[in-house]
């Protein structure tokens, strides 16, 4: 409490001591004060003026609220299927890109404890290594020793023919996110070209080529493609990044399926042995 007292009493003071300092700053201002008055009212004239000026001026307009005006400018029936393609194209991106790293496991750390759990308990040692992990690999290495006792040229073709099996997963719904890259730059383009009919039989109807008629019907029509374009430069961005994981795994699983028949062929000359 005490310490409590002593900081509010020291705040107490540097506000009085401010007070009285601002209230010394007032008293010595009030004459320079009456004679900054005269210059004031002189130069109110131009002040005004530019404040009419910066008032008559259009403000800037936020990103999202210029992205709205060209998205109704473009048209809505168009606009809103290229808005469908990217909405769309992105979340099928995303679960692929969600459902890539959490599947993604250490491929020489696994090796590493199947082999050890081979030493200490067998194929049902390293069976429940690959049970308790997930990730394409490890199941992988689990069809494959779950048919140990088959001899190895079994093991080989199980891990190979599983090994397509994860590979289809992997690539899964990747089609449509091609399509939807393909998709949306034709549907651009085909408000363009509706867009430009359109401005064309404006012109029939106004029987004259005004400049304003044409360049209004023209930037409407391109904004289509426009949009088409950025949404299909976004999902190919996200396309190829997709393509570079699963090509990184797929390495993984063929380099990792070598070492487990490698760790296979060992155990079973032990076990023979």
């Amino acid at each position: 409490m005490k310490k409590v007292f002593a900081s509010l009493t020291i705040v107490a003071a540097l506000i009085f001591g401010m007070s009285m300092n601002v209230v010394a700053q007032e008293a010595e201002a009030a004459p320079a004060a009456q004679q900054e008055t005269v210059a004031q009212e002189e130069a109110a004239a131009p002040a005004e003026e530019a404040v009419v000026e910066e008032e008559a001026a259009p403000a800037e307009e936020s990103f999202h609220k210029a992205l709205k005006t060209k998205f109704i400018e473009g048209g809505a029936g168009f606009m809103s299927t290229v808005a469908f393609c990217l909405i769309f194209g992105l979340a099928l991106a995303i679960e692929r890109i969600l459902y890539l790293n959490l599947n993604s496991v250490d491929s020489k750390k696994l090796l590493a404890d199947v082999d050890a759990a081979f030493d200490k308990g067998g194929v049902d040692a390293a069976l429940e290594v690959c049970r308790n992990t997930r990730g394409p690999i490890a199941s992988i290495f689990y069809q494959g020793l779950s048919r140990y006792n088959e001899g190895i040229d079994v093991v080989e073709k199980s891990v190979a023919s599983y090994g397509s099996v994860q590979l289809g997963l992997l690539e899964k719904n990747l089609s449509w996110i091609s399509l939807f890259i393909a998709l949306a730059p034709m549907l651009g383009f085909m408000g363009t070209v509706v867009g430009m009919i359109q401005a064309f039989d404006m012109i029939q109807q106004a029987g004259d080529i005004s400049a304003t008629i044409v360049a209004g019907g023209i930037k409407v029509a391109l904004l289509t493609t426009l949009f088409g374009l950025i949404v299909a430069i976004i999902l190919q961005i996200f396309y190829n990044y997709i393509l570079s994981k699963i090509d990184n795994t797929v390495n993984e699983m063929e380099d990792t399926s070598i070492s487990l028949l490698d760790i296979v062929v060992k155990h079973s000359k032990t076990t023979n042995n």
